[in-house]
């Protein structure tokens, strides 16, 4: 996983509230083994839609999706994150995440940028009334601001993920920096109990 300290880009406007993972990412995407390639199924059903937000020019390149409260509900799916990733967000913004979907997201390197509903509507309606704005998402400082319309607001982070985020940290990294504890731990056992080879 990719550090992430900071982020400088511009939005999407995903207007609508309770978006489920289904809705993220249908399920018969589910099938695929590999965890790449989800960018393609990112909010299929909408995207049949011509005027869905995805399919306007004028939101190509974007990497921070700006959506309505209770996003990521449903069913546990971290392809879900995997589609958002996939497709090029590095961000979303929201007044409320499911939590699942919020773990997955931080674990995946996808920051979830929690902030109060008034402070999202004023980010959704600057960026549906200019899409070229850009958005700071500040991991370091666990800040977001929009210096275009004079708007600088703390989000909720706690010191655990941030670490992880700003030190590209998965469950896997995590793991590893315990490596000599377990190595020492491992070495104590008894022979005969079974052992993880090097």
């Amino acid at each position: 996983m990719d550090a992430v300290r900071e982020i400088v880009a511009r939005a999407v406007p995903l207007e609508r509230s309770d978006v489920d993972t289904d809705q993220i990412i249908p399920s018969d995407w589910l099938k695929r083994v590999e965890r790449t390639g989800f960018g393609k199924g990112l909010f299929s059903e909408w995207r049949e839609q011509s005027d869905f937000v995805l399919n306007q020019d004028r939101h190509n390149g974007a990497e921070i999706l700006v959506a309505g409260p209770n996003f990521g509900t449903g069913s546990s799916r971290e392809h879900a994150v995997w589609a958002l990733q996939d497709y090029g967000f590095r961000a979303v913004i929201s007044s409320r995440f499911a939590d699942i979907f919020r773990n997955n997201a931080l674990k995946g390197g996808l920051v979830p940028v929690v902030v109060s509903q008034p402070v999202v509507d004023r980010i959704m309606q600057a960026v549906i009334d200019d899409a070229s704005i850009e958005i700071v998402i500040d991991v370091v400082h666990r800040r977001v601001a929009v210096p275009s319309i004079d708007l600088d607001e703390p989000f909720e982070l706690d010191d655990h993920h941030r670490h992880r985020l700003l030190n590209g940290l998965d469950d896997i990294a995590l793991t590893q920096l315990r490596e000599r504890e377990i190595g020492a731990f491992e070495a104590q056992r008894p022979p005969w109990l079974p052992r993880v080879e090097a």
